[in-house]
């Protein structure tokens, strides 16, 4: 009796609210990453100090905006001499007011040049990029395998000698929604294949953690 009143239950609520749905994951490979790739990884309690240890003064781009409430960290921390903001701004979740917002947020750096809005997929956006221009680049965007894939390798060229590729959201995924991530897997079979080696973890438990990684000597 209690089974049958939980279906019926399940089955009203999901056909009035559409709330509930089947989750589709993404398909994604399961690499595993060797020792020598972690060795020298350093652990971090928030991204704030993950900043306070990436370059000062350098050429860098934040792939994902939102508010902008991130970016104004790495001007802050970091006093970068141009920051590329990449966003698309498109969507529901990110909508298009959004982007003024962040615009005026930024309206003096922008005139002085210190700030430039790069409005578009980041993974299209890149072409528009010099190779071996950024110093670091932090990446917030779509959080799935395939599309930090695709900015993993596609951002490779555009980094300086020494360049540090860093991210958000280096975790599983959400319960609640749900939904899988595939940042871990993603950096894990990029640092295999290019031999890069992570160098930081955050640890957080408010927010997902971060990770930043470079070319190993």
């Amino acid at each position: 009796m209690l089974q049958s009143l939980k279906k019926r239950f399940y089955q009203y609520y999901t056909s009035k609210h559409r709330l509930i749905q089947k989750p589709k994951f993404e398909q994604m490979p399961v690499p595993e990453i060797g020792y020598a790739l972690i060795e020298n990884a350093r652990l971090l309690a928030t991204r704030e100090q993950l900043l306070s240890l990436l370059p000062t003064n350098g050429v860098v781009a934040e792939l994902g905006v939102d508010h902008g409430d991130f970016s104004q960290k790495i001007l802050d921390i970091n006093q970068p001499t141009k920051l590329h903001l990449v966003d698309v701004w498109k969507s529901k979740r990110y909508p298009e007011e959004l982007f003024y917002k962040v615009n005026k947020k930024f309206e003096v750096e922008i005139k002085t040049g210190k700030v430039e809005i790069n409005r578009g997929l980041s993974t299209e956006v890149v072409k528009d990029f010099p190779d071996k221009y950024f110093d670091w680049i932090y990446i917030d965007t779509a959080h799935s395998y395939s599309v930090t894939n695709s900015e993993l390798e596609t951002y490779l060229p555009k980094m300086k000698l020494g360049g540090i590729i860093a991210g958000h959201d280096f975790t599983v995924g959400e319960i609640d929604v749900p939904w899988k991530y595939g940042v871990i897997e993603a950096v894990y079979e990029f640092c295999s294949k290019r031999r890069w080696e992570i160098v930081y973890l955050t640890m957080e438990r408010g927010i997902s953690p971060s990770f930043a990684i470079k070319a190993k000597a």
